[in-house]
């Protein structure tokens, strides 16, 4: 695939439709690799790569939290942060069916179905940040603000060093 050339997820569409600016960053995706692997090779700061995770409450409702990339979510307090018993990560086949994307290459934006988006607070302080663009090995980068005003996204802190 050219390094110039866009593809047309329903994350870009999404983005396009909102009249948002965004960069376009493809890199070469390596199963279980993560936000590591695309921040070494965009060559950018692994704690401005947002991941986007598909999780589920006790009801097993599913909802997305949009993390640092080197960080991890404590589901207990994002329980309590948004009033439910329990949250758990949704089984690869689930957050699949919910979001249409495969793992690895979900994006918060152009999803399947409608769902609670929750965001690490300190993301909205990052002037850049690089987000999954709806396929493996594709991030697009954007102001956090454009985000916001797509996802409107419920502030959260839940975020912790492994």
């Amino acid at each position: 695939m050219a390094k110039d050339k866009t593809p047309v997820t329903p994350a870009v569409r999404s983005l396009r439709a909102a009249g948002v600016t965004f960069t376009d960053h493809l890199y070469a995706y390596e199963e279980k690799g993560g936000t590591a692997v695309s921040s070494r090779e965009l060559g950018v700061d692994e704690h401005c790569v947002v991941k986007t995770l598909v999780m589920e409450d006790d009801q097993r409702e599913p909802l997305i939290v949009l993390m640092h990339g080197d960080l991890q979510v404590s589901t207990k307090e994002l329980a309590r942060a948004i009033g439910v018993r329990s949250v758990e990560p949704c089984r690869p086949e689930a957050a699949q069916k919910h979001t249409g994307y495969l793992t690895g290459g979900t994006s918060p934006f152009g999803t399947r179905r409608q769902m609670p988006v929750y965001i690490e607070q300190t993301i909205l302080d990052l002037p850049k940040i690089y987000i999954n663009g709806g396929k493996r090995g594709y991030l697009v980068g954007l102001a956090p603000a454009d985000l916001v005003r797509l996802l409107q996204p419920k502030p959260v802190s839940v975020g912790y060093r492994k």
